[in-house]
């Protein structure tokens, strides 16, 4: 199975927030010349994988 198709974007993730953080975020998004849709997946990918690792036990 190709990347394309192992990767495809089929589903949607609708989040609320107040006005002031999503414009700072679209804005910062800007800047650095990237999508927040990019960002929010980066975000969740590595999310995912730090939640995968051994959990260290807690003394």
């Amino acid at each position: 199975m190709s990347k394309e198709k192992k990767r495809s974007k089929d589903s949607q993730l609708i989040i609320r927030l107040n006005k002031e953080d999503k414009d700072s975020f679209l804005a910062l998004c800007d800047e650095l010349d990237t999508s927040a849709a990019r960002e929010v997946r980066r975000f969740i990918r590595e999310f995912v994988a730090s939640s995968e690792q051994p959990q260290r036990v807690r003394a």
